[in-house]
């Protein structure tokens, strides 16, 4: 075993014995459903997932983890059972009065690099600047409790700098630098002689290098506008410009813009990076209106530009305390459809009996030419929980299409959360 990981797993062990609180939850699931291999040959699966969340605290440490076991118990499946390790880092809080740092597998939260890395990372906190920076490697194939192999190939850095020096404004800069080795693999090619010979395929580390700028203005109670840009370090050109806003001057009245300018976001060694897909432009307004507390109309005009096309979307719907209702529909470039969806839940006594269901319908096509799909689909289901800290559910799934017919699935779900002080 690495001897980093044995460093960390020895750190973990002395913040598990002096631990002064544990906290968490457990959830076991189970999904059954019927695959068919061909016409007349289906296997039945019967999924099951234990997911446990578990933090250890003392003072102003603690572990944090949350791993999931999931195996078949209806087929025998070579990679079964696989245990995933999504977070499992240390975290200390309030060093020096300032800062946050985390070590471990952790979650990364950026629209450039998103998941989980295993690495460092810190939150520094003084007078109106804030810092964030992380820097680790990319996490193995199934979330196994190891560190990656070709760490130089496969690491990942980041850092932010931020400030709210100016009254209702935030300004930010970073860097965001992220390397990925494609995993090596043998395929049939031709010879001089034109005879199959096999090809060990390696490709180059892939990278993506962006430095970010962002611009936010909070007026308290009817402005909010938050914007973007991004700029592409390896190919020296605008990746992405972004605006999001909000006005909510007119009471009951909330009035939503977005716009996009994006590039296609391509790793510099990729060999796709030699085709032009060219940009797309991307606008959408919004409008809702409350009713009440319990009633909220909704509506969206959307509007995508491509390089030689476009596309549209519209949608319309509300949301009550029983439930919502939507209505979509696409045409364009982007294809033709439309959908409409119903979700209903609702608590009976105190939160004792939640039943819910939902139904869609969908019809689409590829091209205004193309041959007309549809699809249906339902859930329905209850959940059951007798104590705060014990809930079941059971949802019955049916889909029907060209593809899947008359597919039906069951899920159940147990959940159990903890919470015990020492």
């Amino acid at each position: 075993m690495n001897k980093y990981l044995l460093l960390f797993l020895f750190l973990i062990f002395d913040i598990v014995l002096f631990s002064q609180n544990l906290n968490g939850r457990f959830s076991s699931s189970v999904y059954m459903f019927e695959r068919f291999d061909s016409a007349d040959v289906s296997q039945n699966h019967l999924r099951a997932y234990q997911m446990l969340n578990l933090n250890f605290n003392y003072e102003n440490f603690s572990l944090r983890s949350n791993l999931n076991l999931e195996t078949d118990f209806a087929q025998k499946i070579k990679s079964d059972p696989r245990l995933r390790f999504y977070n499992l880092y240390i975290e200390a809080r309030n060093v020096f009065d300032i800062a946050n740092i985390k070590i471990g597998r952790q979650p990364i939260i950026n629209s450039v690099i998103g998941g989980l890395m295993d690495g460092a990372s810190i939150y520094i906190n003084k007078y109106d600047f804030q810092f964030s920076g992380f820097y680790g490697g990319n996490v193995p194939a199934y979330q196994k409790l190891e560190l990656i192999e070709n760490f130089s190939d496969n690491f990942i850095a980041g850092a932010k700098l931020s400030t709210t020096i100016l009254k209702d404004f935030q300004f930010a800069v970073g860097y965001i630098n992220k390397n990925f080795k494609p995993i090596e693999y043998r395929a049939l090619r031709l010879d001089p002689n034109l005879n199959p010979i096999q090809v060990l395929i390696s490709n180059k580390s892939n990278q993506f290098q962006y430095l970010s700028g962002e611009v936010s203005y909070f007026s308290e109670n009817f402005l909010f506008v938050n914007s973007r840009y991004e700029y592409d370090l390896n190919f020296k050109k605008t990746s992405k410009i972004e605006l999001d806003a909000r006005y909510e001057q007119i009471k009951d009245l909330g009035i939503n813009l977005y716009y996009n300018y994006r590039e296609p976001r391509i790793r510099y060694n990729s060999i796709f990076s030699v085709f032009d897909y060219g940009n797309t432009q991307e606008i959408e307004a919004g409008l809702d209106y409350r009713i009440d507390r319990f009633y909220t109309i909704t509506s969206q005009f959307g509007y995508v530009k491509f390089k030689d096309d476009n596309s549209a979307r519209v949608g319309i719907g509300a949301s009550t305390k029983y439930g919502t209702v939507n209505y979509k529909k696409t045409f364009g470039y982007a294809g033709e459809m439309d959908a409409v969806s119903l979700y209903l839940a609702y608590t009976f006594l105190d939160g004792l009996i939640t039943p819910n269901a939902g139904l869609s319908y969908s019809s689409y096509k590829v091209t205004k030419d193309s041959e007309t799909n549809h699809i249906t689909t339902f859930v329905g289901g209850l959940n059951f929980r007798p104590f705060r800290k014990l809930s079941f559910d059971i949802q019955g799934q049916y889909l029907d299409n060209k593809i899947y017919k008359n597919d039906f699935r069951i899920f159940f779900k147990l959940n159990h959360w903890f919470n015990l002080n020492f």
